[in-house]
C-alpha cells in the first residue's frame, strides 16, 4: 500500500473530544490506512493546510489521496469512509454521512470544542499566525 492509499486526519490532539473521536473512528479496509496527525506538530501537511488558508483551530482536515477536506466536509468524508463496525462507527456514519447534517452540526460542535479548550486553558494552534489570538 503506497502513500496515496493513506487517509490522513489532522486535528488538535489537545482537545479531548477531538482526540477521542479521531482515535475511535475506523475506516474501511478498502479506503486505506487512517493516519492520525497532530496539528500542533509542524510538518509538510500542516504547511500545505496553512498555504491553503485553512485555520486548523476552526476545523479538522482530512487528506484522502490528493484531495483535502476541511471542517464539516472533512467530518462528512471521514464518515463516508468509516467502517460500519461497532456502535460508534455506525452512529458516526448515520449522522455525519449526510452532508446536510454535517454542515448543520459542525458549527455547534466546533463552538463546544472552543468552549472546552477555553475552560481547559489551551492555547490556539494559530497556524495562520494571526495577531492577538493565542488563547481560546
Amino acid at each position: 500500500m503506497g502513500d496515496d492509499d493513506n487517509i490522513q486526519v489532522v486535528y488538535d490532539t489537545q482537545c479531548p473530544v477531538c482526540d477521542y473521536y479521531c482515535r475511535k473512528v475506523d475506516v474501511l479496509d478498502s479506503a486505506g490506512e487512517l493516519i492520525r496527525v497532530d496539528a500542533r506538530r509542524p510538518g509538510v501537511l500542516m504547511d500545505e493546510i496553512t498555504s491553503l488558508g485553512f485555520d486548523i483551530d476552526e476545523g479538522m482536515v482530512l487528506k484522502a489521496g490528493d484531495k483535502l477536506y476541511y471542517g464539516s466536509d472533512a467530518l462528512h468524508e471521514l464518515a463516508l469512509l468509516s467502517s460500519r463496525q461497532g456502535v460508534f462507527n455506525r452512529v458516526t456514519y448515520a449522522v455525519f454521512g449526510r452532508r446536510t447534517a454535517s454542515r448543520v452540526l459542525y458549527p455547534a460542535l466546533r463552538a463546544c470544542r472552543n468552549l472546552l479548550l477555553k475552560v481547559l486553558r489551551r492555547s490556539r494552534i494559530n497556524n495562520l499566525e494571526r495577531d492577538g489570538i493565542d488563547r481560546f
